[in-house]
This record gives C-alpha cells, structure tokens and sequence, in this order.
C-alpha cells in the first residue's frame, strides 16, 4: 500500500511551497515537541515538494516520519557547502530520530610526542592539534596503548614530568632507571634525541630499523666491555622481536588512512571503519543504524560530516566502498579539518581491495553481533517482566540515586539503560533546591517531581524507574507517580543493597514481601549494574562539586568585587585574615575601592559578627 500521490501534507501545503526559494538551504522536520529530522537541499523548493507528493510505502519510515510532522523550517545559505556543514552541526546539536546518529561519539585516545620541546616526551591525549608534535593513533583499545606505552617507556626512558624545571636532585624516576633527569643536569642532549628518534620509529611500526640501531649498541657496548648496557640492549631488542609478531602489515606504504565498509539488511545498515596507520591497522569502529531515510551515498555522506570534527580530525585518505553525496563538498570540509589534503578513493584492484573487503566484512558481523544482543536482551527482558510482574517491558529503564554529604551539596543522579546498553544522552545531574538538612525523601521527591514533568513535556518518559533505596524511596516514587497519574504507565522498582546476606531486596507497590532472586542471576545483575552505575555517575559530580567548593576562597562569596579586585585585595594585605581583621579605612587604600564599596565589603564580611552580637 502506498500514500495519496494526490494529497499535500498539510505542513507542506502550496503556500508553503511557493514561499520557498529555489536556492540551496536545510530544513528542519517538526513533531509537537522535538526536531524530527534534519536535511539538506540544493533547491529548496523542489526538495520539500517531493516530500509533499510523497507516494511510497504507508509503512516506510518516511511515510511514519510524515505522519509526525507539524511544521517545517528551513535556513537558506549562500552555498550548498554551507548548507553541508549547517547540516552537520544542526543534527549534532538536536540528535533528530530520523537522521544518522552515531550513538558511540567519544575520541579514542592518542599518543603525543612533544617534539617542540627541548627534552621531548611522550603522553597520552583525545585532542589533535597542530603545535609541531607526532601523533600516532587513534587506539581503538585503550589497553593495547597501555601495553604499547609500557614497553616503550621500558626500551626509552624518556621524561614523564610535565614541564623540566632546574633542580638539584634528581626525582625517583631516574634512581629507578627510568628517566635521564634533564632537570638535574644528567642527561646527554644528544643521546637524548637519538632515544627520541628511535622511539618515533618504535611508533611508526619500524620496529626492524630500531632493532637494527639497538644490536649496533649492543656490539658498541660489548667490545667496550660494558656487559650489563649490552645485556640491557639485548633485552630490549628481545621485546621487540616480540611485537614484530603480533603486527599486521596493512599496506605498502606509510599513509594514514580510514577505511569505510557498508552493508545493508532490509532497512537497516551496518557500517563499520577500519584505522590504518603508518600502513597499520591500529583498530576499528563499528556502527548499526536502524532504519535511516536515505540512500546508501546520503547514508555515508552523513556518517563522514558527523564522524570527523574539530576535535577529530580525518586522516590523509579515506577509502570508500561507493561515491558518496556531494563527494566534493564533504572532501573540501575534511582537507578544512584537516588543514591539509585530503583523498576520497573508491578501490576497484589491487592491495587496497583486500582493506575494502576486510572493511566490508566488518560491517557485515555488525548485524550477526547485533542480532546476537537482541536475543540476548529479548530473554533477559522476558525474566524481568515475569520475575517483577511488570505491566510493560523494560526496553528504557532508568534509575535515580541522591548523593549528599549531611545534606550540603545535594545533587540527583539519573541513568538511563536501553535495551541492555547505557545510553548516555539520557544521563541527567539535579542540583538540589534549598536544603542543607539530609533529607533523602523530600531530595527524592524533588528530583522524581523534576524528571516527571520533563518527561510529560518531551515525551522522554521510562518503561521502568528504579530506585535506590528500600520501601521508604519506593512509596515516594509511587506518591509522585499518582500526582501525575502514571502509575500505570511506568513501572517502579526500589533496590535496596545487600545486608547480613540476606541478598539484593527488590521492592514493588502493592506487595509486602520483597522479590529475592537468586544471586548471580542475569536479570539481578542487569538491575545492580543499572544501579552501581548511578552511584557512580552521581559520586563522581559530587566529587567535582566537593572540590570546587574546598577550592573556592572566602573571597568569593563577597558579591559586588570582581577577579581584579580580589587580587587588589590580596595584594595590597596580603592575605585574607587581614582582609577580615582590616577596617573601612584599611579597605579604601585597595586600588579601585572608594569608601562605598569598602563599607560594603566590610559588612559582608562581618555579617556573622553581627548576627553573634544581636543573638
């Protein structure tokens, strides 16, 4: 069955239309409370008129998508590569359902050699910028860094400090053999360089020519009769041997590149990228996307202008596995990012095939790996519903925690799960309102009150809320749920930690008794894991609140002085007991502080005194 080729849509109705340019623009698909999809046009006008006369499948997601839509905006721009990257930077800032969304964002790490320095170092970053240094990466796996890292730090001991400040003695890192101490004056400039050298060929793979460089030393230091540096080089060469068996050889040359696989499964698409550096592969990413309007050619274009940014840059040449939409445009923002050239290649022979079809095959496995996560989640979900007699499944489940230290500082925790998955975008602090007392269900209630009426206004709310706490959380959940009439709509579970072993206690409303699984079950363990990971998105703001606060002076709860005249203050009497001890008088020799302003700040520091003296 297909659409009415006959009717508009009303959102797009011929004055509509007719108000549209012919120019190139974005337009902004709305549903009553979100963006629904964002999109690109050379013309405008005869974009958005085929969405009008659209005549596909009732069920394709167009057609669902159309059906959603209230309103539609459009932003006109001078160029079709400005409509590009507005294009890009709108679906990153609204994360429409419709578009390509990249659910896994994060930078993976780098590894940085300071070559600017004077005594260079090598140190881990997620920031690629251009200040003279070496990058190398990015590591998919943050443990095979570690190891590449400690067995470069084992062969050269180069600095760790962060910057090389003049001193006497030298620290510990060089009395145990793993610095040269350049601070102190012990280090050969010139030796030093050349172990920067070969750790620079350790990190481009040529592990060969440092080997070569290393039993060079070795016989040096032999026949000058120095056994234990030879023995030291030996070792170092016997590492290294080591990893020459575990590299893959990716191509013949030393090109940094990114390889794309595709495939597609009935709507949906698997799409995978291979990191190739200095001709090796250094890891993959993988990506699954249900359902996404487009072709295959729109499908990439998006994944490439989402993928790279400022904050990850692409590589000198991309392989693709088809041409892309607006191919030119796309490579003209990445050689921007990049502040270099960059290539987009379509391999059809030769050793770059055998990298496509590598790439391909990783797309491929997207959709068996996800299938398996699936099954998975479908059989841990049916244990759930009938273990906790839920009324809906559990697909979005999220769980509140309040963290507070005797009720200073109090802040809500919320963590949302989908389908087994953390899903970050969902992740949520509350900064408590007023109150210094630890009161755990009036906190609660406050952030259950907060999260309700959100989800009410944006249609964001869970199939299940899971609290921390025993009954006493349980009947606040259940009281704020009444007041918005969702009792029915959204399952409420407590989970109260273990005591006495006595087991992981879940409680829900209406039933006296708690529900006691079986330790090690997977459905309890999915609700601790929920639940441990709340505490620690919760501690962890704490914590950052806890230490700005121990970093704040005194200072700064005066209001009316800014930065410059704090520093005046400091400055002119030296600390601040002197500031507090100091009278009207004293304060107006400060720079910028006329006898107004001094009165003012005097009050406010001692307000305490007076309140003490009335009492």
């Amino acid at each position: 069955m297909t659409a009415d080729k006959g009717i508009l849509h009303p959102a797009l109705n011929t004055r509509f239309l007719a108000t549209l340019s012919h120019g190139p623009g974005i337009y902004l698909m709305q549903g009553k409370r979100e963006v629904l999809y964002v999109g690109k046009a050379r013309d405008l006008r005869k974009r958005l008129s085929q969405y009008a006369h659209f005549a596909g499948p009732i069920h394709s997601k167009t057609a669902v998508m159309l059906g959603h839509v209230r309103k539609v905006e459009t932003i006109l721009t001078t160029t079709e590569k400005e409509a590009l990257i507005l294009e890009a930077s709108l679906i990153k800032k609204h994360r429409p359902r419709y578009n390509v969304i990249l659910r896994d964002d994060k930078n993976y790490p780098l590894i940085k050699v300071t070559l600017k320095d004077r005594w260079p170092k090598v140190v881990v970053t997620r920031r690629r910028i251009r200040d003279g240094s070496r990058y190398f990466g990015p590591f998919a796996s943050t443990s095979s860094m570690r190891t590449t890292l400690k067995l470069l730090f084992s062969m050269f001991p180069l600095r760790r400090c962060k910057t090389v400040r003049q001193r006497n003695r030298p620290c510990l890192n060089y009395q145990m053999g793993r610095c040269p101490a350049p601070c102190a004056g012990r280090a050969d400039e010139e030796e030093y360089q050349d172990m920067v050298r070969e750790a620079l060929l350790f990190l481009e793979g040529k592990n060969r020519q440092v080997i070569k460089s290393l039993k060079k030393k070795m016989h040096q230091a032999a026949a000058a009769l120095a056994f234990e540096e030879a023995a030291l080089f030996r070792d170092q060469i016997a590492a290294l041997n080591r990893t020459l068996e575990y590299q893959v050889v990716a191509a013949d040359h030393i090109l940094d590149q990114d390889i794309f696989g595709l495939a597609r499964h009935g709507a949906s698409v698997g799409l995978a990228l291979l990191f190739v550096r200095a001709g090796m592969i250094s890891g993959s990413q993988n990506f699954f996307i249900t359902d996404p309007i487009g072709k295959d050619k729109q499908i990439l274009s998006q994944t490439i202008m989402q993928y790279y940014s400022n904050r990850r840059h692409p590589p000198r040449e991309l392989l693709l596995p088809l041409a892309i939409e607006d191919g030119e445009l796309v490579r003209e923002q990445l050689a921007e990012l990049r502040e270099g050239p960059v290539t987009l290649r379509i391999p059809r022979r030769g050793k770059q095939m055998q990298l496509m079809r590598m790439a391909a095959a990783n797309a491929e496995q997207v959709f068996s790996e996800e299938a398996k996560k699936q099954k998975s989640w479908q059989i841990l979900a049916k244990t759930l519903t009938k273990k906790l007699r839920l009324q809906n499944n559990p697909d979005r489940i999220e769980c509140l925690d309040i963290s507070n230290l005797a009720g200073k500082q109090a802040v809500g925790s919320l963590v949302c799960f989908f389908q087994g998955e953390p899903e970050k975008p969902g992740y949520r602090h509350y900064r408590i309102n007023g109150r210094d007392e630890p009161d755990d269900y009036a906190m609660m209630h406050e952030v259950l009150q907060r999260r309700m009426e959100t989800g009410l206004k944006k249609n964001t709310l869970p199939d299940m809320l899971l609290l921390d706490g025993g009954k006493g959380q349980l009947g606040i959940g259940v009281e704020v749920l009444a007041q918005f009439d969702l009792l029915q709509q959204i399952d409420l579970v407590a989970i109260a930690k273990e005591k006495q072993d006595e087991g992981e206690k879940l409680f829900r409303p209406g039933r006296k008794n708690p529900i006691l699984l079986p330790a090690h079950t997977p459905a309890l363990l999915y609700l601790m894991r929920i639940r441990d990971e709340s505490h620690r998105f919760g501690i962890t703001f704490h914590r950052r609140l806890r230490q700005k606060n121990t970093l704040r002076s005194p200072l700064d709860r005066v209001t009316g002085i800014g930065a410059q005249r704090k520093k005046d203050l400091l400055k002119t009497l030296g600390s601040f007991k002197r500031i507090q001890s100091a009278t009207v008088d004293d304060l107006t020799t400060v720079p910028g502080i006329g006898p107004v302003l001094a009165a003012n700040i005097f009050g406010q520091l001692h307000k305490n005194d007076e309140k003490n003296h009335a009492a």
